[in-house]
């Protein structure tokens, strides 16, 4: 057993004003939101405006802490960060607060190793969530094939991708391999989350996110892509993480005020 850190925002606070109805009380769309390698359950939060966009469009968003191990389920220690975010997190949120059970209402997305994290978990739990949005998704498992001296092996060490995803034998394939999944789930008949997929012109992951879209699309998985000015960095993040909010089928706002926006009328 492990503890593991997240942030919350649950849009409870709002009030109405004499004179408005309040919208029906039912249990939150969610979604599932992942940090990149380096960071902590505080990113989302401090680098965008994501608890104000999900206040203003009664969205609950869970923010875990992953630990930089890529959000998979870790051969070497048998720590199962994957099954976590696909199957006990939804869970255990669910029993805390008022969260919707339906897939169609459950979402995940991630930025970077997040974005990666997201992809794979949605694919995997395609039962658990509805869509998936990856921004500047940290698709580089041709590199974590090869064991390539990247940066997360400079820092984690010569080992870091043998204890995640284990030997090099068994990776191609593997619930890692977002190609692998999105095959399998193509061929499945399963009913697949539509996928949101962006990057930065800038980006060094351009070529790696264009190249997983148009692969979604010949697979015939529905794949929206988009890009824009920016690299790897908050500002895209920010913009961007907007965008996957107006993609998402939200319920229509419900009315009240809070402490964001009094006094609009």
């Amino acid at each position: 057993m492990r503890t593991v850190t997240i942030n919350a925002v649950i849009p409870f606070d709002k009030i109405y004003m004499p004179g408005e109805a309040p919208g029906e009380k039912k249990p939150f769309q969610t979604l599932y939101l992942l940090h990149g390698i380096f960071g902590s359950y505080t990113d989302w939060i401090s680098g965008t405006c994501i608890q104000r966009w999900a206040e203003e469009k009664n969205l609950a968003v869970i923010m875990p802490s992953g630990e930089n191990h890529f959000y998979v389920d870790c051969k070497a220690n048998g720590e199962r960060f994957g099954e976590f975010i696909g199957r006990e997190l939804p869970e255990k949120m669910r029993e805390l607060f008022p969260l919707s059970s339906r897939r169609e209402d459950t979402f995940i997305g991630g930025l970077s190793m997040g974005g990666y994290g997201a992809i794979i978990n949605g694919l995997k739990y395609h039962s658990t969530f509805g869509r998936i949005a990856g921004l500047s998704s940290a698709l580089i498992f041709d590199d974590i094939c090869n064991d390539k001296q990247d940066l997360a092996q400079t820092v984690f060490g010569k080992n870091f991708y043998r204890t995640v995803f284990g030997e090099q034998e068994q990776r191609e394939g593997s619930d890692g391999d977002y190609f692998a999944l999105a095959e399998r789930a193509a061929v499945s008949g399963i009913d697949i989350p539509e996928v949101y997929l962006c990057c930065g012109t800038e980006d060094f992951l351009r070529a790696k996110n264009q190249e997983f879209a148009e692969f979604l699309k010949i697979k015939g998985i529905t794949c929206c892509y988009e890009e824009g000015p920016g690299g790897h960095e908050w500002d895209f993040w920010n913009r961007y993480i907007k965008k996957v909010l107006d993609w998402l089928p939200l319920d229509k706002e419900n009315g009240g005020v809070n402490s964001g926006n009094v006094g609009i009328q």
